[in-house]
């Protein structure tokens, strides 16, 4: 990480800075790995990272733009938004389910769906306001390609689990989400079902 980096965010696999007006990643050492394999590691995931990342914009859901990598450094678009951890509404989360439809439908699994991992884009000017914002997906370092239904309802799941935890109207949420869902996803009916089993399950372990 740069010295003239501005300290960001810090999760489990990342250090975020702010630099000249981008995002700064860097995946940072796991001292618990031998540091070869530790190297490997972040240095694949790093890159599956930016795939992902790109595929997901060519579905049309708004992402960073990525600038340049490293090895263990990603460079993107720094997106002025608010967390919908903040503001999510009944209407937001049908635009969120409409996202994922599109997400799924592509054959990516986001692996941390929270809404802390999205961002409503804020808009400056007058003529801006009258419009309504993106909705971006950040932070694709956990994704992965897949098609299966166990993967779409394990991704489902997290975010309804965030919904109920962090939020009074959960259940009207997850009831727009779902519509959304099944309008830019042609098997959303198996997913949701299958969430519907992943939450039996967790209730009687």
């Amino acid at each position: 990480m740069s010295n003239d980096s501005t300290f960001y965010d810090r999760g489990a696999e990342a250090i975020i800075s702010l630099k000249n007006g981008m995002i700064e990643k860097e995946r940072i050492r796991k001292r618990y790995r031998i540091e070869q394999i530790d190297d490997r590691i972040r240095r694949e995931r790093t890159r599956a990272e930016v795939r992902i990342t790109a595929a997901a914009r060519q579905l049309g859901i708004p992402t960073p733009i990525i600038y340049d990598i490293d090895d263990f450094t990603i460079i993107m678009q720094f997106i002025d938004g608010v967390p919908l951890r903040e503001i999510i509404t009944p209407q937001l989360s049908y635009r969120v389910g409409e996202l994922i439809g599109r997400l799924h439908s592509g054959g990516i699994v986001h692996g941390d769906l929270t809404t802390s991992n999205m961002l409503l884009q804020s808009l400056s000017s007058s003529k801006q306001k009258q419009k309504v914002g993106k909705i971006y997906l950040i932070d694709f370092g956990l994704s992965y390609f897949s098609n299966e239904i166990e993967s779409f309802g394990v991704d489902i799941h997290v975010l309804f689990q965030t919904y109920i935890s962090t939020h009074a109207d959960a259940f009207t949420l997850i009831e727009h989400f779902s519509t959304g869902y099944k309008r830019t996803f042609n098997d959303a009916k198996a997913v949701l079902k299958r969430v519907s089993e992943i939450e039996k399950r967790g209730r009687y372990t």
